[in-house]
């Protein structure tokens, strides 16, 4: 798949990875204008950054300044628009009048690594999708500062975060253990966390049953994809991701072949093997352009926390 068509007069910012439902999609602005490119593992995805990287702007707003931003900045917003974004998000504490259900969740991402969060009931697992969780399992469910008081208590008593690095969730997701073993971490922790229920757990926040949730399958994780070489399709060769793209310049190329995706993270398998992870929140504010090929450099760093070397896509 080639995406982010370039027009006259201008060419699409994109929005980053959304999970809508099991299948990412990307999504494109241009002024008012809004699309959508539904994302398919064994595709092609390819495309080149022009001019300079600007805000994103705030609650879909676009920014008053049209800032430049860092191109290494995963929230890919000026100091203002960052500041009016956080503010009315439901991290924030200032919203303690919705009167929308919130759901309080436990999501793995690796051995040892699990958090607890929360998120609207009518998103369902979106926002698992959108941290990259690759198992999770609902708690309860309740008013919004029912399930903010559940998550705090959860944190203290249990002494699990509410995040986790993304950096920390590439290092784990290249070599999970088996799915029983995900389960019974997962099941583990939530049996400690109901052992708290009638000791700071909030009266209004119900408890809702274990019920283990895997997205391996939906993220692609662990899938040997395969690649048209002659008549029959072979297996394309894939390893576990060692490299993530650090940034994208005036000119640089990202171009692969989509074989995984989670969270905001697409994996890539380029020319002369292996897998390179593109955090999508890095090209959010970038005017960028369909590409078929690619013959320039961009930034490269190796997920595992070493050193920075180049790599062609």
């Amino acid at each position: 798949m080639t995406c982010a068509v370039r027009e006259s007069g201008g060419g699409w910012w994109c929005a980053g990875v959304r999970w809508p439902g099991e299948v990412p999609e990307l999504g494109w602005s241009r002024g008012g204008r809004r699309r959508v490119s539904v994302l398919a593992y064994g595709a092609g995805l390819g495309f080149r950054a022009v001019g300079e990287r600007h805000c994103v702007g705030a609650r879909g707003n676009v920014c008053p300044l049209g800032a430049v931003v860092p191109g290494r900045s995963t929230g890919g917003r000026c100091a203002e628009c960052a500041r009016l974004d956080r503010a009315h998000s439901v991290a924030a504490d200032t919203m303690a009048d919705d009167p929308r259900t919130y759901r309080v969740y436990l999501a793995w991402f690796g051995p040892g690594l699990v958090k607890v969060g929360i998120t609207g009931e009518e998103r369902g697992a979106a926002r698992l999708r959108e941290q990259g969780a690759v198992a999770f399992s609902w708690l309860g469910r309740g008013p919004l500062m029912a399930a903010r008081r559940t998550e705090e208590v959860l944190r203290a008593a249990l002494g699990v975060p509410d995040r986790i690095p993304y950096a920390r969730k590439r290092v784990e997701r290249g070599h999970l253990p088996d799915t029983d073993e995900r389960a019974a971490e997962v099941a583990e922790l939530y049996a400690r966390a109901a052992a708290l229920e009638g000791r700071g757990w909030p009266e209004s926040l119900e408890r809702l049953p274990l019920e283990v949730v895997d997205q391996v399958g939906i993220f692609g994780l662990g899938r040997v994809p395969e690649a048209e070489s002659g008549p029959e399709p072979v297996p394309l060769p894939v390893s576990a991701p060692v490299r993530a793209v650090r940034e994208l310049v005036d000119g640089g190329v990202v171009a692969g072949r989509l074989v995984a995706a989670a969270g905001p993270d697409l994996h890539l398998a380029v020319t002369g093997g292996g897998v390179v992870v593109l955090d999508t929140r890095l090209i959010t504010g970038w005017d960028l352009a369909a590409e078929s090929g690619s013959d320039v450099r961009v930034p490269l760093i190796d997920i595992g926390g070493g050193g920075v070397q180049g790599g062609l896509f």
